[in-house]
């Protein structure tokens, strides 16, 4: 599994290079580094590009745990947690179980637990928002880990309204749409929605 993935590192950045006709790097410089400076570029400007939406809109288009979604994009593509179909949906699974639980423990009106401190009912509903986040994501085979962070999110009441949500999924259906630009500029074949391109 591990020299899979180092090939399909190296195809990306070789085939994104090649398109850029800088294949000259990939053969002076050392491929780790070359990859590194591919994560940096890619995954800072793509969530620098996301950033400056939600400054424009001035809606919640910025969250935590894009950065670790952008990293999976860009540093494991053809992983299947990386797909656009497992982006999306476990996203959505974390944002909705997020939800449910500040519903179902009388949170939804409540301020961030960063502000008021945690409390049981707090407690429950990470706990409940997680647990079933992860328990969806496996039944429906769209595991994403990042999604967990989301769920956290929610429920930690730092995106409790639920007009934020559509933003939210906007957000993640904006970094998978540059993760295909970018991963296809690269010869990688990004699928278009599963695991399989």
């Amino acid at each position: 599994m591990s020299e899979q993935t180092d090939q399909v590192r190296q195809q990306l950045v070789g085939g994104l290079l090649r398109q850029l006709h800088l294949e000259v790097l990939s053969q002076r410089f050392n491929p780790r580094l070359v990859l590194a400076a591919f994560n940096l570029v890619n995954g800072g400007l793509s969530i620098a590009l996301i950033a400056m939406v939600a400054l424009v809109t001035q809606q919640a288009f910025i969250f935590p745990s894009l950065g670790a979604t952008a990293f999976l994009l860009f540093h494991v593509p053809t992983a299947d947690a990386a797909s656009p179909r497992n982006v999306l949906c476990g996203h959505i699974i974390g944002a909705l179980c997020g939800w449910a639980s500040l519903w179902l423990f009388g949170l939804h009106d409540a301020p961030a637990a960063f502000i008021t401190g945690v409390e049981w009912s707090r407690v429950a509903a990470a706990g409940l928002s997680l647990g079933l986040t992860s328990a969806l994501m496996i039944l429906f085979r769209v595991a994403h880990p990042p999604a967990g962070a989301t769920a956290l999110i929610v429920s930690l009441g730092l995106m409790h309204e639920l007009q934020q949500l559509p933003i939210l999924v906007s957000a993640v259906a904006l970094l998978v749409a540059q993760a295909f630009v970018i991963n296809r500029l690269a010869g990688i074949p990004y699928p278009v929605w599963g695991g399989k391109p």
